[in-house]
């Protein structure tokens, strides 16, 4: 990717950047917005004792899309995916392809061996399952109706 450059930890100004990014997507609504914010938040006013940790993707000054990743409490060497998002103008260019590398990466720097990923199995999200199964992570449990009535989460895998 030209020019693009991964960083941790967030700034100030990746409040405004991820808040722009959530809602821009189409993929989250006014609460998950909110969460995925109050995320950068709590990183910054606790460092890493907060155990949310972030790679951004960007390009000068701008983030152009982010992950924010963490140890799961109470297991050995497994971790959870929160967030792994693209500016809806940057998407298709390999940049969501970079995020996860780069936070897999990190993950098993910091000793993973397993990540876990969960999303809806609702329609808008086909093409993040695909992302998903695309790059190695395999469908590990079905939570029927867990977000509403006929919408599951689904929970991914991978490990090392």
């Amino acid at each position: 990717m030209d020019g693009l450059c991964m960083r941790e930890p967030p700034q100030e100004s990746d409040i405004l950047s991820v808040a722009s990014i959530l809602k821009r997507t189409g993929f989250f609504n006014e609460e998950e917005q909110e969460v995925g914010v109050s995320l950068v938040r709590e990183r910054l006013q606790f460092g890493e004792s907060s155990l949310y940790f972030f790679q951004f993707a960007q390009r000068q000054d701008e983030v152009l899309g982010y992950t924010c990743f963490g140890p799961i409490p109470g297991t050995q060497n497994s971790y959870d995916l929160y967030w792994i998002a693209v500016d809806p103008v940057y998407q298709k260019q390999g940049i969501g392809v970079s995020l996860l590398t780069s936070t897999e990466a990190e993950i098993q720097k910091r000793g993973g061996k397993r990540i876990y990923i969960e999303t809806s199995s609702s329609a808008l999200y086909v093409p993040t399952r695909r992302f998903y199964t695309s790059h190695g992570y395999q469908l590990e449990a079905t939570l029927a109706h867990y977000y509403a009535p006929d919408d599951a989460k689904l929970i991914y895998v991978k490990g090392w």
